[in-house]
């Protein structure tokens, strides 16, 4: 599993029967040391959905997985391929209009482009404070069940929790769209997690994911392990969907111990087939189907490392040291002599003393981060 985080728009997610296309799937990624690979800028990852042959998914709490579905952008366009300036590194795009699609469904703008795409940026993690996930409903957003079952799924399985927002302002908002999609990682801010009417329970399940940081499994590093691509049957200027996190210039760790087929967050056989032939197998040449009906063993498994219980409710817990050699974005979270401090659109703010849940202290004595941080 993997983790990863970047800013970027709305998207939308497509499903289809047609053989032409399967499931996307995904895993953790992190700058921390471990198999979910973890995420710091802000990126929408899109989950949308078009017309079904014959079963469309459901908006009840029964998941109907397809064989032949899969999370898209646009998936009924197809831009310009471009080579854009990612994290450092050259990574393959598809332009349309004035935005940059990378693996199917992030969507970076010409802003992100400006803020990250010029240097090697230091990251770090985006994980939610004290394992809590504050989040907001819109009150049109039909078939709200769908939402609170699926909370229900992570807090039943996760040392995750999800609290109803009052004032605070880190929070994920469900809301209307044309697909299913959603930011990656904790942005620091109000992020969304789109919902159109055909987004099931589990659809929102893997929504979710996105939102606390979970990447697609079959970017991780060491896939070619496991599985194999066939760039031969992948549909003109889409092979750039196939890339590793690290082709795509994003960094990351695995702490699964290997591929799971079973992750929520995965493609499946026949994602962007351009023949009906399978364009991900396994080792042995056979075809797997993709899953939206919960997380899976692994991913359990990963996000318990990813989130662990039994904590001390530090509100430092997991949070990098700043470092003068590292840049950061707005929302990013460093510790500073003893004290955590967030990263605004000006300057550092000071938020509480590490070794505590607290969020009030005394002024007095308290360090500036501001005095000697160049960024």
């Amino acid at each position: 599993m993997t983790f990863r985080a970047i800013k970027i728009s709305d998207m939308q997610l497509i499903t289809y029967t047609n053989s032409n296309i399967l499931i996307m799937k995904t895993i953790f990624k992190s700058t921390l040391l471990g198999a979910l690979a973890f995420a710091t800028c802000t990126t929408f990852i899109s989950c949308e959905k078009e017309q079904l042959d014959n079963s469309q998914e459901q908006l009840d709490d029964q998941v109907i997985v397809e064989k032949n579905s899969i999370e898209l952008a646009y998936p009924e366009t197809k831009g310009k391929q471009v080579t854009i300036q990612l994290y450092g590194e050259s990574v393959e795009a598809e332009k349309i209009g004035d935005e940059y699609i990378v693996g199917g469904d992030m969507i970076f703008t010409e802003n992100d482009l400006k803020t990250i795409g010029a240097k090697s940026v230091g990251r770090t993690g985006r994980r939610w404070p004290n394992n809590t996930v504050y989040y907001d409903i819109q009150s049109s957003l039909p078939n709200q069940a769908r939402v609170t079952n699926a909370i229900a799924h992570w807090e039943a399985n996760t040392n995750l929790r999800f609290v109803r927002r009052t004032n605070q302002s880190a929070y994920v908002y469900f809301q209307v769209g044309s697909g299913c999609s959603s930011a990656v990682g904790r942005s620091g801010g109000r992020q969304t997690i789109n919902l159109a009417a055909g987004c099931s329970t589990g659809s929102t399940i893997h929504e979710i994911g996105h939102a606390v940081g979970l990447w697609h499994e079959q970017s991780r590093a060491d896939r070619d392990q496991y599985i194999t691509i066939n760039f031969n049957n992948i549909q003109a200027n889409r092979s750039y969907n196939f890339q590793t996190y690290g082709q795509q210039g994003q960094d990351g760790n695995e702490y699964t111990n290997s591929l799971d087929f079973n992750s929520i967050m995965l493609y499946g056989s026949y994602a962007f087939s351009k023949n009906n032939q399978p364009t991900i197998v396994k080792k042995n040449g056979s075809t797997y189907n993709a899953q939206r009906n919960g997380l899976s063993s692994g991913d359990i498994a990963g996000l318990k490392i990813m989130y662990p219980g039994g904590g001390t409710n530090d509100i430092c817990d997991g949070v990098s040291p700043y470092s003068s050699s590292q840049s950061y974005q707005v929302g990013d979270r460093v510790t500073y002599q003893g004290y955590l401090f967030e990263r605004t659109s000006t300057n550092w703010k000071q938020i509480g003393k590490c070794g505590s849940s607290s969020k009030s202290f005394s002024n007095q004595d308290v360090p500036d981060l501001n005095d000697v941080a160049s960024n």
